[in-house]
């Protein structure tokens, strides 16, 4: 079983930054089986999107909205998940949630609001 625990959301004015932590634990999670690592956005009344993907070759994907302005990263050796946000708008308000693919399984965190002011 895996557990995600995201940390990192706040308030924050627009063009700001912030980092989104996503803390992986549990018996069945080591880099060998770790299929995909993303972040996912809901904001209030629009359906749950994926921001940023990490493969476990190192391959990227990006949210057209997002490029240039986000970067996803890990750290194998703590099972950590990160998104760099940069240049923040107000659009990108929403709850953040890590995903992790292991093995077959999927898993999700409990999500950490991000909030932009203008």
């Amino acid at each position: 079983q895996v557990q995600l625990a995201e940390s990192g959301g706040g308030l924050v004015q627009a063009g700001g930054s912030l980092r989104l932590s996503c803390a992986a634990s549990g018996s069945g999670i080591n880099i060998f089986n770790i299929n995909a690592m993303n972040w996912y956005r809901q904001a209030p009344g629009k359906q749950r999107e994926l921001v940023a993907s990490l493969s476990r070759d190192g391959s990227t994907y990006y949210q057209d909205s997002v490029k240039g302005r986000f970067t996803i990263s890990r750290n194998n050796a703590k099972n950590m998940l990160y998104l760099q946000m940069n240049s923040l708008r107000p659009e990108d308000t929403a709850v953040y949630y890590c995903y992790f693919q292991v093995g077959p399984r999927e898993y999700w965190g409990q999500g950490t609001q991000v909030t932009v002011s203008s």
